[in-house]
């Protein structure tokens, strides 16, 4: 059982609590993995006392909760809720949270302090913690945790991390990417490192490429203001692709800490291939929906939807093909992809191998063996198969694909929430899935150099249709014909 806390939510009564947090911790609640006398204080705002928040915090929570709503569960829940009204462009708000978690009665020592505002707030609440003499503790200790996005670019990104370091040491930052909570990204480890029969295959030598796509069948929905100065290259090749792309390529560490883990995938980083200014076309690509449909249902594109600017050219899809020069995975190509209102929501990690000889086979009816694939899907189901090649009942000589699935490919899933298990790090002081500040700056190194060239050519951009797969001409990232989108495990 993890030490007693005070976890408070800064933006409490925003999007990301509402969706995200407060669920996460009810079921954690539910699950009795929150220690006796943990607190949360939500900061907000909003002009509520204790009893106000708590009937806000049910109504948000009972349509959201696993398995039905359980009152008792909500009753155990709501008693370490407390909400303090400030607002976070007043340093005085920072005092009157101090006073708050001194004077109150029952609130343990150790302090979670939760981010759930735009990124526009990171550096000032920092300051502001600083100032009120609560980022370090006399007793017990003080943790930071920041979502993404970590910068705009590399530059803020850097002037980001100088502007936390003043106060807090690293030890004590936590720059939470969901995508690294969920229990298939973290099967890669296990799946890779626990099966001995893969690792002499895991190279150059028999893999053809990596494939690792996300894509969302919703739009931008009420998110112009913040989706149109990022785009989708920002929004996830950045963050949650390349940290995939990190698990997919790393070699085995020394152990599972949390600095062993993140020096390896460090490793992977520093040696992506830089993508020069003349490569940028030919390995990247990007577009944006316009009007399409989906079974039958119009959708609007993106120069449609609330709060877009005319004209602008954000992309909502966005393709990268990278490199890794290092001995186990020079000259493979890994194609990053993503894209909003695609044909469906989707995420998938897809290995090719090179094809087998063909002489073998030279005197029978086949005219192409087709290459043995292992695929990760993510979301929304969490599957893992692996494609071979097996003989078709009769009597000539021809093949299929006979799919090998994991029985969690067909079996009830117990939808486990990435935050659920980021939350309970948080807790316990276990960085291993946090990021370190040296893989953000390395991530942004890998794609500054697109930023600025399409930041330069903002008069024209390709489109695809709202509903479909993307863009057919990103298949030019490819290198030979052979080789397409893997969209699904059955697309």
């Amino acid at each position: 059982m993890t030490e007693p806390c005070t976890l408070v939510v800064f933006g409490a009564t925003g999007n990301l609590a509402r969706n995200k947090l407060l669920p996460a911790l009810y079921h954690l609640e539910e699950a009795e993995r929150l220690a006796p006398g943990s607190r949360i204080v939500g900061f907000g705002r909003r002009d509520w006392d204790d009893a106000e928040w708590r009937r806000r915090v049910e109504e948000e929570v009972a349509p959201r909760a696993r398995g039905g709503f359980k009152p008792e569960v909500m009753a155990r829940f709501s008693e370490r809720l407390h909400f303090l009204q400030g607002d976070l462009t007043d340093a005085a708000a920072f005092d009157r949270l101090r006073a708050f978690l001194e004077q109150t009665e029952g609130l343990p020592p150790n302090l979670v302090f939760y981010m759930a505002v735009g990124p526009e707030f990171y550096g000032p609440v920092a300051e502001g913690l600083a100032v009120a003499g609560l980022h370090r503790r006399e007793q017990g200790w003080s943790r930071l945790v920041i979502e993404k996005p970590f910068g705009y670019d590399l530059e803020s990104a850097e002037a980001l991390e100088k502007r936390l370091h003043r106060h807090f040491d690293e030890t004590q930052i936590y720059r939470i990417d969901h995508y690294l909570g969920k229990s298939t990204v973290q099967n890669v480890l296990v799946f890779r490192f626990a099966n001995l029969m893969l690792e002499p295959l895991w190279n150059r030598n028999y893999i053809d490429h990596v494939q690792i796509i996300h894509s969302e069948a919703r739009g931008i929905e009420q998110r112009a203001g913040y989706y149109d100065g990022v785009g989708a290259l920002r929004d996830m090749i950045q963050s949650h692709l390349l940290q995939m792309l990190t698990l997919v390529a790393m070699e085995p560490p020394a152990n599972l800490d949390a600095e062993s883990l993140r020096d390896e995938k460090v490793k992977v980083l520093r040696s992506i291939r830089p993508i020069t200014r003349e490569a940028v076309n030919a390995q990247a690509f990007r577009a944006q929906y316009r009007a399409g449909e989906r079974d039958g249902e119009p959708l609007r594109g993106y120069l449609e939807e609330e709060g877009v600017p005319h004209g602008s050219t954000t992309e909502t899809f966005a393709a990268l093909k990278l490199y890794i020069d290092n001995w186990r995975w020079r000259n493979v190509p890994f194609f990053l992809r993503t894209g909003k209102r695609m044909r469906r929501r989707n995420s998938l990690i897809a290995i090719r191998f090179k094809h087998p000889p063909q002489l073998l086979f030279r005197e029978t009816p086949i005219d192409q063996l087709e290459p043995n694939w292992i695929l990760l899907n993510i979301q929304p189901s969490e599957c893992m198969r692996i494609e071979l090649q097996v003989k078709q009942p009769g009597l000539e000589m021809r093949t299929h694909t006979e799919r090998l699935d994991a029985s969690q490919c067909t079996l009830q899933q117990i939808g486990i929430d990435a935050y659920e298990a980021l939350i309970l790090d948080v807790f316990e002081g276990d960085h291993a899935l946090f990021l370190r500040y040296d893989e953000v700056d390395l991530a942004w190194r890998v794609v500054d150099p697109v930023l600025k060239v399409w930041a330069l050519e903002r008069d024209v951009i390709a489109s695809y249709p709202a509903g479909s797969w993307g863009p057919p001409e990103s298949a030019r990232l490819f290198d030979r014909a052979d080789q397409q989108w893997r969209n699904a495990l059955d697309e």
